[in-house]
């Protein structure tokens, strides 16, 4: 959320003091500032975060004020030492204004947060798959009689009669070699509808190439191609089968494209947010602050939009069977990674004839799916409720 500054009077005549909303980048114990640290603008809070008492949450707001200020939190005094501040706060509704007031000889100065309580959430995890073509031309090439003759579908089907893993497939209108999403066959309509509790399509692209074709595009395009895939989709696969895209090629879009993807359905956006050289990538072009923020957190609130955005926890292609479980058992420790797992592959991998085809590839789903069962993990989509939960 863009910084937005207010300027009011000060408790004492002449005095000016500033409203800080939506920012983290105050500096600490400056003169007539506040900043708050804990918790982080558009922050996504579940019981991990606080103690659960009478219907609420109660968590523990921290943050730095000049060092002969007062300081209030939702209006209620806060225990200080030094330049630091800390306050408990109960938190209601689905969301929360936090507000952290100073008070001394240089006028009054606060900052705003918003929370979102995840208040019935519940260990979950989704698993999507990016960059789906090559099974529906094989499907429309071959004419199988079944669209699980397919040996692609066929073990996604049985990893779900298995384990009850839900998958969203996120697709191309078309492929390289000129096969494009018109082709594919109305006669499996009722097969796929059929298995649309555990089965769904979404877009991804319109095609794997150029890469990140979204990063620099007008958002007319990212929609006109959206509706282009939505609309092939619905037609031979059913309206069940459908699914709002929760990861968009390469995770790049311009923050013009948010609002219009949250009017077409879009209620959640998974990105690596991953550190490189240059900064950040895979990030929705967030900015530093919320990158970093994302890149250990399940998931952050982008108010502006309406959109939550989730990290991706593992990446089966990109990682052996020998270190799945240990990528995946830190985040079960850390309170603000552990209640959603984020899984996540490409279809490319599943392949022989691909490049860089990986014969274990079904394995490496297993063991993640396997061992998150184990863990108490349930399966979900993420675009129904909240983050797959119960609102």
């Amino acid at each position: 959320m863009t910084t937005r500054r207010r300027f009011l009077q000060g408790a004492t005549a002449g005095t000016v003091g500033i409203i800080l909303e939506g920012s983290n980048v105050v500096s600490a114990g400056a003169l007539g500032s506040i900043r708050i640290e804990e918790p982080f603008h558009g922050a996504v809070l579940n019981r991990r975060h606080g103690k659960e008492v009478d219907g609420g949450l109660e968590i523990r707001v921290s943050g730095q004020a000049s060092l002969r200020d007062q300081v209030t939190v939702n209006g209620m005094p806060a225990q200080r030492e030094g330049t630091r501040f800390t306050s408990e706060v109960m938190i209601r509704q689905k969301e929360t204004e936090i507000v952290a007031a100073s008070y001394g000889s240089f006028g009054r100065h606060e900052q705003r947060v918003r929370v979102v309580w995840d208040r019935h959430s519940q260990p979950r995890y989704r698993f999507s798959i990016d960059d789906n073509s090559f099974f529906l031309r094989d499907i429309a090439q071959k004419k199988y009689a079944s669209l699980f003759d397919s040996f692609y579908l066929k073990n996604l089907r049985e990893l779900h009669s298995k384990y009850g893993t839900r998958f969203v497939l996120n697709i191309y209108y078309a492929t390289k070699d000129g096969f494009e999403l018109p082709e594919f066959s109305e006669q499996y309509k009722s097969e796929w509808q059929d298995n649309s509790d555990w089965l769904k399509l979404a877009f991804h692209a319109y095609a794997n190439e150029p890469d990140r074709p979204y990063q620099y595009a007008p958002a007319s395009q990212l929609i006109t191609d959206l509706n282009k895939v939505a609309e092939q989709i619905i037609r031979f696969a059913g309206e069940q089968t459908y699914s709002s895209p929760t990861v968009i090629h390469w995770g790049m879009v311009q923050p013009t494209a948010l609002k219009p993807l949250f009017e077409c359905g879009v209620r959640v956006l998974s990105g690596y947010f991953s550190r490189v050289n240059s900064g950040w990538d895979v990030n929705y072009l967030f900015d530093d602050a919320k990158s970093e923020y994302l890149s250990r957190h399940d998931a952050l609130m982008d108010f502006d939009s309406g959109i939550v955005f989730s990290k991706v926890d593992i990446v089966c292609n990109s990682t052996p069977i020998e270190r799945i479980v240990p990528t995946l058992e830190p985040l079960t420790k850390d309170s603000d990674q552990a209640e959603i797992m984020d899984l996540f592959t490409h279809e490319q991998y599943f392949w022989p004839f691909y490049s860089n085809y990986i014969p274990d590839h079904f394995q490496r789903l297993e063991t993640a799916i396997h061992w998150v069962t184990e863990q108490g993990y349930k399966p979900v989509f993420f675009h129904e409720g909240f983050l797959g939960g119960v609102t």
